[in-house]
């Protein structure tokens, strides 16, 4: 008898979930042997503005935005796409970069006939979903960005503000191969970790989301880090909320500030109190708040020397 994976049933938990939410899954050929998976709305309404939530290194876009796509649904015309080597989006293309990333999502929105969004990106789609706005200044309206630390330098980790002291290390967390990495995924991603999860669970969460693909997640890792100083990062214009754990260790706190400072008055930092790295699950109600100020309400710069006093506790 086949093994039982609860990785893959709860995978189809999330499939109905997103069907339930009223998303439907669409593969499509881009034509350059790129192809990308998204999760688009069963019917696009036209008086709602939309929505894309792009997901961080790890599971596929279903697993970190679960609880996020049913109650924005009501406002929003919500896309989620799969970033490419995740889920079911690839390339044979040799392009690492998030700016590549970006222009794939902005392909696939544009053959689904949308040309004006609004960006959500965590971690490491945070990166993707600051290149988007860069690129495509006219089509962002809004950006929000989740513990996503788009200021690195190539030298903080040198200089010892990241838990990691190589980028090896980092892709040898990131991209947890065994129990053992897992777990130590977990100690950094959360801050209260969820403990006595079995062995058994681990290695089938590793086989079945974090085997495909490794070699090209090490190289997208690899090409974020390369090179990277802040002098380099264009200034986005769009109105730009940064929402950050206080306890995160895999993007410290001080790189939200350096992105508040490098964008001036269009951001604000909103500080999450007794939230790690892994907002998206430990805080998701708190989450849901801020995004639907932000991106609803009308966008109010903070006044001179009132940034980053948004602390919130759920």
């Amino acid at each position: 008898m086949a093994n039982l994976s609860l990785t893959a049933m709860l995978n189809r938990c999330f499939r109905y979930s997103f069907s339930k939410a009223g998303l439907r899954s669409s593969t499509m050929d881009l034509g350059d042997g790129t192809v990308m998976h998204i999760w688009v709305p069963k019917v696009h309404i036209k008086s709602k503005p939309t929505l894309i939530l792009i997901h961080g290194i790890g599971a596929n876009a279903m697993w970190q935005w679960n609880d996020f796509v049913s109650p924005l649904m009501s406002r929003f015309n919500v896309y989620v796409p799969d970033l490419l080597f995740f889920g079911d989006s690839y390339t044979s293309r040799p392009e690492r970069s998030e700016q590549f990333q970006a222009q794939c999502v902005m392909r696939v929105m544009e053959a689904h006939g949308v040309t004006v969004m609004n960006v959500v990106g965590i971690s490491y789609g945070g990166f993707v979903g600051y290149s988007l706005a860069a690129q495509f200044k006219e089509r962002v309206e809004k950006l929000v960005l989740c513990c996503a630390g788009v200021c690195l330098e190539d030298k903080d980790m040198e200089e010892g503000m990241l838990q990691v002291k190589s980028v090896d290390e980092a892709v040898g967390i990131l991209l947890p191969q065994t129990p053992q990495k897992m777990r130590e995924l977990m100690k950094i991603s959360f801050y209260k970790p969820r403990k006595g999860v079995p062995t058994c669970f681990l290695n089938d969460f590793i086989r079945e989301m974090c085997s495909e693909h490794l070699q090209e997640r090490k190289e997208l890792i690899q090409a974020l880090h390369k090179d990277r100083k802040v002098s380099n990062l264009p200034k986005i214009t769009q109105p730009t909320l940064l929402i950050w754990g206080e306890h995160d260790q895999i993007f410290p706190l001080e790189l939200g500030h350096r992105v508040e400072r490098h964008l001036g008055v269009n951001a604000k930092l909103v500080m999450i109190k007794n939230a790690g790295h892994a907002i998206n699950v430990e805080k998701p109600k708190v989450l849901l708040k801020h995004f639907k100020y932000f991106l609803i309400d009308t966008f109010r710069p903070m006044e001179p020397g009132n940034h980053s006093n948004g602390c919130k506790t759920d």
